[in-house]
């Protein structure tokens, strides 16, 4: 069958369909996406903007047409953090609903590490033994690690790119201060989980998800996008204090210029690598595989495995 999926995130609102069922790999059929960095349309209070909301339930219609233009049969919406802590979060995705017909699933920080677990678990099999896996996103970050598809423990904190990026860079490039007290700031906050973490047992492959950890790979020498998906892609620790000092130096369109960086993600890559950097060093890890699934894929894995 054909499903479709629109993912709200802090950054990138993203219509994505597939051609699934159940026991199969999931075959991207049609995708569409727009940077609309709705963390960035959050006002003094919490609220998500009037101008942000509008542009989101443009967007989810946009979407929903889309699909039926594309011959979905099955659609499903969910959002993340910048939805979720939105002050009127509810209230916008109640709108959106009476426009559009389409009713949004807000995740917990927990429903993603776990979502993404089971992406991942599925990318790479029972082979790899014990996970542990890690998702910079926009506005959290989140950890998981376990032996099954269900994680024995899912984390979430509140150190997204995007947010710490918003809140504690104010220059570009931002000042030698500003990057120690976040550097500090990043390394307390991961420091106090990996005795909860670990305590299940070292993990036989660790790995990473999600955007940021695709362009530091990319810059570090992995293989670009046009070697497919099945190309071994991996963050060697040794390469991050280097790199992620140096993107620290650099303003937001240098940092664009380098190979894998979008323009919309610069800004915010530096804030990225310091907290790469502090979970490579806190949980002692050599290497970082890096897997193309990630919660998107994992919402489809989920919801393919409750169809009759």
């Amino acid at each position: 069958m054909r499903l479709g999926v629109l993912d709200i995130g802090s950054n990138t609102v993203h219509l994505l369909v597939v051609d699934a069922h159940r026991g199969a790999k999931p075959l991207p059929a049609f995708s569409h996406k727009l940077e609309l960095r709705l963390a960035e349309h959050l006002e003094d209070g919490g609220r998500l903007s009037a101008q942000g909301a509008e542009r989101l339930g443009g967007f989810v219609e946009e979407s929903r047409q889309l699909a039926e233009d594309k011959g979905v049969e099955d659609f499903m919406a969910f959002a993340t953090s910048a939805v979720r802590e939105a002050a009127n979060g509810e209230d916008v995705l109640a709108t959106i609903k009476e426009r559009t017909g389409v009713s949004v699933q807000v995740l917990t920080g927990e429903d993603e590490a776990r979502l993404t677990f089971l992406a991942v678990r599925r990318w790479f099999g029972w082979s790899s033994g014990r996970l542990l896996v890690f998702d910079i996103g926009g506005g959290s970050l989140e950890i998981a690690g376990g032996i099954d598809e269900e994680p024995d423990v899912a984390v979430s904190l509140p150190l997204g790119a995007g947010r710490l990026t918003r809140d504690r860079l104010s220059a570009d490039p931002p000042s030698a201060e500003e990057i120690r007290e976040l550097r500090k700031h990043v390394r307390a906050e991961v420091a106090r989980v990996v005795g909860d973490v670990i305590r299940y047992g070292a993990p036989d492959r660790a790995v990473a998800t999600s955007k940021t950890f695709r362009q530091l790979a990319r810059i570090a020498g992995a293989a670009d996008s046009g070697a497919g998906p099945y190309a071994r892609r991996a963050l060697e620790r040794t390469a991050l204090p280097e790199l992620a000092d140096r993107l620290a130096r650099m303003p937001a369109a240098e940092r664009a210029r380098l190979p894998g960086v979008s323009e919309g993600r610069a800004p915010q890559l530096a804030a990225g690598a310091i907290v790469a950097d502090a979970v490579m060093d806190l949980f002692e890890l050599t290497e970082l595989d890096v897997c193309p699934w990630a919660l998107r894929e994992g919402v489809i894995l989920r919801r393919l495995d409750v169809m009759p």
